[in-house]
């Protein structure tokens, strides 16, 4: 086995849940998911030039971002995510519930623009840093950091009128 292949072999153990994770946010549909990761490492495999060692997970989150870009542009409809089965220790009503919830809150995620629910999932899901997201996005990290808290903000104004709380 040579080096590169031993190295690609690692870093899809690495990354590939990660990308597949990120790639099923931005998509909200597994299958759709499924695809965008695979054909990220197919990607990350055959570019000319390896990623830098300290940027690879910034590295393919762009490529998954791009995919979905170019994804979407193409059908440009989304499929609402489908629940998969529930906790069996969690009673029924907290599954109604907690569906309702987590339908209301994936129906605001989805509502944002594409650049602010990629932010999002990019610091909160993913936990990078300003640094990576302004890698990922081609912002710098100050815009990063601005437009993060912003879509933020818009997502608690999408969810305020959903929780029944007043202003």
């Amino acid at each position: 086995m040579d080096d590169r292949s031993t190295t690609f072999h690692e870093l899809y153990a690495k990354y590939a849940d990660d990308v597949y994770r990120f790639a099923h946010w931005l998509s909200g549909n597994p299958e759709d998911a499924r695809d965008i990761s695979s054909e990220t490492f197919v990607r990350a495999w055959t570019a000319p030039n390896e990623p830098r060692m300290d940027t690879v997970k910034a590295y393919l989150f762009t490529i998954a971002r791009n995919l979905h870009r170019k994804q979407w542009r193409r059908a440009s409809r989304h499929e609402p995510l489908e629940e998969g089965m529930p906790d069996p220790a969690t009673s029924p009503d907290e599954v109604a519930a907690n569906r309702d919830e987590f339908q209301r809150t994936m129906a605001a995620v989805h509502a944002l623009p594409e650049i602010d629910r990629t932010l999002l999932l990019l610091r909160a899901e993913e936990e990078l840093s300003y640094a990576d997201i302004a890698a990922v996005t081609g912002l710098s990290v100050a815009a990063a950091k601005v437009r993060v808290f912003r879509a933020r903000a818009k997502l608690a104004a999408l969810l305020k009128p959903e929780t029944g709380e007043k202003s």
